[in-house]
C-alpha cells in the first residue's frame, strides 16, 4: 500500500471512531425498520415481511452494494468500531445485489412503495425530478451514519462537501443525521489499491469476463435517469422485463394524466423514446402522444429490442 494511501486508511479510522464516539451519545432507543422475507431475496416475491431491530448507538454504515460502499464498510471493520451495515432496498437493483449485501450481513431495508408504484403515482423520473432516490433511498434509519461520498466521483460533489463531517436533515429537523465521510478525498486508484490490496470481493458487476476488476464500472439503480443515453439504452437491452413494466406502469400514469406534457417534454421520457426508436429525441412530445407511443411500443418497438 502506498504511503498517501496508509495515511488516508489512518485518517478514515480515526474519523470513524469519532463516528462511534458519537453514537454512543445519541438517545438509546431500538430502531424497527421492515426487511423482506428470505424468498425476496432470492428472486422470489411473496410479499412477506419482517421486522428488525435495531439499535440507535450503532454508526450505521450506508451500503449500496457498491465499491465504495465495501470499502467503507471494510474501513469500519478495520477500526474496531461498533456499526451495522444497512442496505436502502430500492426494487431496481441490479441482480446479485441483494444477495452481495446479504454476504457482508447487511441488514436490507425494504421500501414503502416500490419504483413502479411510485412512477404510477409521479410519472417517469428525470434528472431534475429524481423523486425515486428521495423515497426509495434518501431517508433517515440511525442518528450517526457512514457514506461513502468522494468528491472525485463528480464536479457537483466537490462542490457540495467540502468537510468529512456533515449533518444532513431528510424532510424535517427531526430526521436529522450526522453524517461521516471517511473516504471524501479518495481516488479512484487509491479505491482500487485500496481493494487490491485488502482482497475485497465487490459485486459480480465490477468483474470483467476475465474476471478482472474494473472500477470503472457502474452499480447504480436500472435505467437510472443521471445515465447518459448510451448507458440507458445499454440497461433496455440488458433488462428487457424491465421495458415492458416501464411501459405498463408509464401509462397508468400518464392514462390520468393526460393534459400535463412536463414529463414527456424532458427527462428520462424523451431519452426513453430515443433509445426505443434510434432516432431523434422527441423533445415536444405532448402527453396525448406519449399515451399512443406507449401503448404501441410494445408491438411496433420492442421487438427490435426485446429480441
Amino acid at each position: 500500500m502506498s504511503k498517501t494511501l496508509i495515511q488516508k486508511v489512518d485518517t478514515a479510522i480515526k474519523l470513524l471512531k469519532t463516528a462511534e464516539q458519537q453514537a454512543k451519545n445519541k438517545p438509546q432507543k431500538m430502531v424497527k425498520v421492515p426487511t423482506p422475507s428470505w424468498n425476496t431475496i432470492c428472486g422470489g416475491c411473496d410479499g412477506v415481511e419482517y421486522n428488525a431491530l435495531i439499535d440507535n448507538n450503532l454508526v450505521e454504515v450506508s451500503y449500496s452494494g457498491g465499491k465504495d460502499s465495501d470499502v467503507i464498510l471494510h474501513l469500519a471493520r478495520m477500526a474496531g468500531i461498533k456499526h451495522i451495515a444497512i442496505h436502502h432496498r430500492t426494487s431496481i437493483d441490479p441482480p446479485g445485489t441483494l444477495q452481495h449485501c446479504i454476504s457482508n450481513n447487511a441488514v436490507i431495508i425494504n421500501p414503502k412503495e416500490t419504483f413502479f408504484q411510485i412512477m404510477e403515482r409521479k410519472g417517469f423520473p428525470t434528472r431534475r425530478a429524481r423523486f425515486c432516490c428521495e423515497i426509495l433511498k434518501e431517508y433517515k434509519v440511525l442518528d450517526t451514519a457512514v457514506q461513502g461520498i468522494r468528491t472525485s466521483e463528480s464536479r457537483k460533489r466537490a462542490e457540495i462537501y467540502k468537510e468529512p463531517q456533515i449533518c444532513r436533515i431528510y424532510g424535517n429537523k427531526k430526521n436529522r443525521v450526522e453524517v461521516f465521510l471517511p473516504i471524501l478525498d479518495w481516488t479512484d486508484d487509491d479505491i482500487k489499491e485500496f481493494i487490491k490490496q485488502e482482497n475485497i470481493q465487490c459485486h459480480k458487476l465490477y468483474y470483467d469476463d476475465k474476471g478482472n476488476f474494473c472500477p470503472e464500472h457502474r452499480l447504480g439503480c436500472i435505467c437510472c435517469p443521471l445515465q447518459s443515453t448510451r448507458k440507458l439504452k445499454e440497461d433496455f437491452e440488458k433488462h428487457p422485463s424491465f421495458v415492458k413494466a416501464y411501459i405498463r406502469h408509464g401509462k397508468v400514469w400518464f392514462d390520468s394524466h393526460s393534459n400535463t406534457s412536463s414529463h414527456a417534454n424532458s427527462g428520462i421520457f424523451t431519452r426513453f423514446s430515443y433509445t426505443m426508436y434510434s432516432a431523434t429525441p422527441m423533445r415536444n412530445t405532448h402527453a396525448n402522444t406519449a399515451i399512443l407511443l406507449l401503448a404501441n411500443l410494445q408491438n411496433h418497438c420492442l421487438k427490435n429490442i426485446l429480441r
